[in-house]
Formats: structure tokens, sequence, C-alpha cells
């Protein structure tokens, strides 16, 4: 089906959301809210926390009812809906996995395996109990048995909690090979733009869909939202004039017919009401200064929970220096949280040590730390109690900048929500003046503009931190270093996480096929370990044959670029000099030579251009080829 007014093929409508409207406890959530999904599409749901998202889901799920306005779903749709409550009947992982599985492929339980390695589970995993396993594990086991369900349209709230980044990077993959509808809930703004093919924003009560990333989407809506404020004060100004106009020469005879006429062109404005203003995140960590450049030495430091028990991590070393930004990545389980621990104090190392300078100031955020709020205190109390010395005022702006304001400011502890209790602890810090940051996954529990204002205000911070995260919009923008945890130890990077993602890279991505070639089926059961192994070698010597080439002429021409610009600096400093001088000479070729510089740096960019798309097309190749042997 064709627009003709856009010129763009529209796809078959699959649901369609008409007018729908529903409040909870005299909230309004959305009123009369409408838009489609189409065959395929693959829908960002976005709104701040509070706002409905997923109160929506139920509504499509059929779990909650509307109170005005109808969903039409066709006849036999499919909706698989990830459920974060647990509830087991199988005795193993692989069992329970396949147990949405259509009858149809029921013996086909490689594909639950597939799946599940994929999330984080071993070979020797596939045979445990689900009970046996943490929460978030748990989930992730939900999570598996929607993805081999085969429905129609899956709905996915938050899919990235509790996986690490590797799980959440195999993830993004699985959905985009996806062939069905996608409704997808997440924080991380990185995770959606890399699945979907529209937003769908609740917004202002409303709804609005738009094809595109939520950077498109954020930036339309910033934009007619600026055009109607600007447009209701053109309106509002010349209705003032037009009344003050019709005041005075209303009752004169000779004015009457003109004024008449402006109270026609009044009735014609359209009445604008005022944008109710949206409160945001607006924070600031209080840095205090520093002078000594190392703040943290870690030398040779390892840990195990008891001298019985396996070691967690062993032999790590690293530095933070003077505002320096180091984030540590990698799967769960492996030890980030508990080094942060080790950091702040909490824990001792079992080798090695950890040496701070004797006046750093601290500011530690962990999630599990909310069990210390007092429950009895306020929001203000308790946020107030992190500086005894602090003034009250600045207590209640740190209460304001986190959406406590007013009233809010004075909820006790105990009925606060997790996300809530998670703000109060950010507010702590922010009550102090401190050198180093520690924070352990810090964008939970907040929606994307929050998670935005975060990250600004750790960009903005005048000292040092050490992240745990598996954001990778937060670690492109703020990462210098790394501290990755993988199976055999952990690495220290000294370098951006493009950089490591461009000379390392994640092992599963490309091609580690030892606990894939380890499940007991396989997709293609005529092909066995060796016949996979040379597959996978062959592909490899490809990619290196395909990419070094690439990779050395883009060093190439970064380096050319480099040169022709510092001689084009040289030649405009030469060329004011011989001004100075009179040098016609020197003025004549110095002017040659600007004006033949730039077409020559311009075309070399554009080379470099050029060059640099092809290599990220052919390594975006290779990995998707790679990964067909590891799923």
């Amino acid at each position: 089906m064709r627009n003709a007014f856009s010129g763009c093929i529209i796809s078959e409508i699959m649901i369609e959301i008409r007018d729908i409207s529903k409040s909870f406890g005299g909230q309004e959530l959305f009123e009369e809210g409408c838009f489609s999904i189409g065959a395929n599409e693959k829908i960002g749901l976005v709104g701040r926390n509070g706002h409905g998202k997923t109160t929506l889901f139920g509504l499509i799920n059929k779990t909650i009812q509307p109170d005005a306005g109808t969903i039409v779903i066709p006849k036999n749709y499919r909706i698989g809906c990830l459920e974060q409550n647990i509830c087991f009947s199988k005795g193993t992982v692989l069992a329970e996995a396949c147990l949405e599985m259509p009858e149809s492929e029921q013996e086909d339980s490689w594909k639950a395996e597939k799946v599940l390695h994929g999330l984080g589970f071993s070979v020797s995993d596939m045979q445990r109990s689900p009970i046996e396993f943490s929460g978030g594990f748990q989930v992730r086991i939900n999570l598996a048995k929607i993805l081999v369900s085969q429905a129609n349209l899956l709905l996915l709230d938050e899919p990235n909690n509790y996986l690490d980044i590797v799980a959440i990077r195999w993830l993004i993959r699985f959905l985009r090979q996806w062939k069905g509808e996608l409704m997808l809930i997440t924080h991380d703004r990185c995770f959606m733009d890399a699945v979907v093919t529209h937003i769908v924003g609740i917004h202002r009560k409303g709804m609005r869909k738009m094809s595109g990333t939520t950077e498109r989407f954020y930036q339309q809506i910033a934009q007619e939202e600026q055009i109607y404020e600007k447009t209701r004060k053109r309106d509002e100004r010349k209705r003032k004039q037009t009344e003050v106009f019709i005041g005075k020469f209303r009752a004169k005879a000779r004015q009457a017919g003109l004024a008449q006429s402006r109270l026609k062109s009044i009735a014609k404005l359209e009445q604008k009401d005022k944008l109710e203003e949206i409160k945001t995140f607006d924070i600031s960590f209080n840095a205090a200064p520093f002078s000594a450049p190392t703040m943290m030495n870690a030398n040779n430091i390892s840990f195990s929970y008891d001298r019985k028990s396996p070691m967690l991590f062993e032999n790590i070393f690293f530095r933070v220096g003077r505002r320096e930004r180091l984030c540590v990545i990698g799967k769960n389980g492996k030890g980030k949280s508990t080094l942060l621990r080790m950091l702040a104090g909490e824990l001792n190392s079992l080798t090695g040590a950890i040496k701070s300078h004797p006046h750093l100031a601290i500011g530690y955020y962990a999630q599990s730390n909310t069990a210390r709020l007092s429950s009895e205190r306020s929001v203000l109390a308790e946020i107030l109690s992190a500086d005894p010395a602090g003034l009250p005022q600045r207590g209640r702006t740190i209460c304001g900048s986190l959406l406590f304001s007013q009233d809010l400011a004075l909820k006790p502890i105990s009925v606060l929500s997790g996300g809530e209790k998670s703000r109060v602890l950010l507010g702590k810090i922010l009550m102090q003046p401190c050198h180093l940051l520690l924070l352990d996954e810090p964008t939970n529990h907040l929606d994307m503009e929050s998670s935005e204002a975060l990250c600004e205000a750790i960009e903005e911070f005048d000292g040092s931190v050490v992240m745990v995260t598996h954001n990778e919009l937060f670690l492109e923008r703020i990462a210098e270093k790394l501290l990755v945890f993988e199976e055999d130890g952990v690495r220290y990077f000294d370098g951006t996480y493009q950089e490591f993602l461009s000379k390392v890279g994640w092992g599963d991505e490309e091609g580690d096929l030892k606990a894939a070639l380890e499940c007991k089926t396989l997709e293609n059961p005529k092909i066995g370990r060796r016949t996979h192994r040379r597959l996978v070698a062959k592909l490899r010597d490809e990619q290196t044959r395909v990419l070094k080439p690439l990779e050395v002429k883009i060093e190439e021409l970064e380096k050319t670029i480099i040169n022709l610009e510092t001689e084009l600096r040289k030649v405009n400093e030469g060329l004011v000099a011989a001004s100075y001088q009179a040098d016609r000479e020197a003025i004549a070729e110095l002017s040659r030579r600007i004006k033949d510089l730039p077409p020559r740096i311009n075309e070399h960019y554009a080379e470099l251009d050029k060059v640099f798309q092809e290599y990220e097309s052919q390594r975006e190749e290779f990995i998707r080829r790679l990964a067909e042997f590891t799923d």
C-alpha cells in the first residue's frame, strides 16, 4: 500500500490502537491515544517513568482494560510478553525454556539451547534446576521462553535488565533478525536505537509515532514545542495589542468599523494554552579540589569470599589519576560490583593492597545500599544526613533536582519505590563534596531523560570516576580506560570503548565456538566440530585479509590529513609574517599554496569517510557471519 501524499510504502497494519484512554487513582496517563503497529515493525516505546508505558503493554496484552477506546488485534495473533514474575514448572533450565515453543518444534531443543547460550547460560547450566539461579538469571530464563515462543508480537519491558554487556549485544543481534513485530521498553537509549525501526512516545498524555531513532523523535518534539510556544507568544502579543486598539477606538464613530474588524480578527485567533513545564533531572556532582597526581593505586589485588572458595578475581593492577574516567565492564558474576566495594573500603583484598590518598573523599553509589537508608526519615532528612553541616536549603535544592519537589521531599523512605530510593542515594552523594565517584550501574530505574542528565553530570564532574555499567552510550561518551572482566581474568585496557571494540572486541561476537560446539544438538547435525572450526578459521583469515588493508589505508589518510593541516597552519603563519614584511613574492607563493591546500584536505577527508564507511560495513558483515556459527 502506498501513501499518495508521501510516496512512502506503508506496511500492513497488524494492531491498531484507537482513541485509548486510561487513568489510575485520579491520575490520567493518556487520553485518546492512537497509533498502529505495521507488519515487521520494531517499535521503541518511550516516555517518562510513571507516564504509562508498562500500562500500555498491559492494555495490548489484555491484562488491563482501557477506560475508553479499543485495541484491534487480528484473530489467532499471538502476543508474547516478558514476565518479571518467577514461576517455574520444569526441573531443568532447558526444559523450562522449551515450554513456550510451538508443539511442532518441541523436539528442536537446539533452538532453546542457542538462545540460552546467547543469554549467558553455559552448557552445564542447561541441566540445572531453574530455582538454583539468582533472580537475574531466572528473569533471563523467562526471556528465553519468550524468544523461542514464535509469537507474532513481542512485548519486552526492560529485557536488558540483569543482562551483562555481552548478553545485551547478543540480544541486539537476535532482535534485529526477528521476523515478527516487536515493542520495546528500555532506559538504555543505545540499546533501543540499535533495534527499533519506529518510536512511539507517550508525551503530554498523548501518543505519537515516528520512524527513526529516539534522537530524531526527541528533536522533533522539541522543535514542535518550540514553534508552538513562539506562535502562542506571538498570538498573545497580537491579541493584547488588538484589545488595546479596540478599547481606545471602539467608542469613536470614525474608527468604530476598524475596531469591529479587529474584534473579528481576535475571534479567529486560536487560544493556545501555555505548555505545562515538564520537570527533569538537573543534577551536578560537587567536586572538591584535588592537586595530587594519583588518587588511588590497586596493586596485585585478589578476592574470594572465603579462603576455601575459588578466587573471584586475582592479580589486578590499575591506577586512578586526577580527573580520569575508568569504566568496569564484562559478564555478570565475575566480581565487578565486588571490586567497587573494595575500592569503597567495604571489603578487604586477600592479596595485594589498595592504597588511597589520605585525604581522598569518595562518593559511592550502589543500589544494594538502599537497604541502609533509614526508613523512618523523610527524603530531605536522609539527604541532609550525608552532610550534617550542610544547609537545609541546599538539601531542598537537591531534592527538587531529583524530582522530590515540595511535599514529595517530606515522604518517608519506607513508602518509596526502588527507583525513588536509588534517587535518594544519588542525592546523598550530591550533598557531599568529593574527589572520586564510584558508580555501580547508576542508570537502573532511570528513564532516558534522567539517564541523559546523569551522563552530562558525570561528564562535567571535575573529579575522577570509576563506573560499572553495561550501557554502551555511557561507555562511548565517558570511558577513557577500561577494566574488562573476562573468562580468564581481568584485562586493563588503556583506551576508549570504541578503541576496545576495534582492537580487541568481545570474543563471543567474533566466533568463540567453545561453548556452542559442546551443545548436545546443533542446527545442522551434518556439520561436525572440525568442520565448524575449519569454516570459522577460514572466515577469520578472510576477515583479516579484507579489513587489514582498509585499516592501513585509514591510518595513512589520517596521517596525510594531519600533515596537510599542519602545513596549512604554517603557511597561514608565514603569510601573516610576509604581510608584515611586505614581501610580495612570498605573499604570492603562500597565497597560491593556501588556495591549493584546502581542496586537497577536503578530498582526503572525503576519501577517509568513504574508506571508513567501507571498513565499518565489512566489519559488521563479518561479525554477522561469525555470529551465525556461534548462535
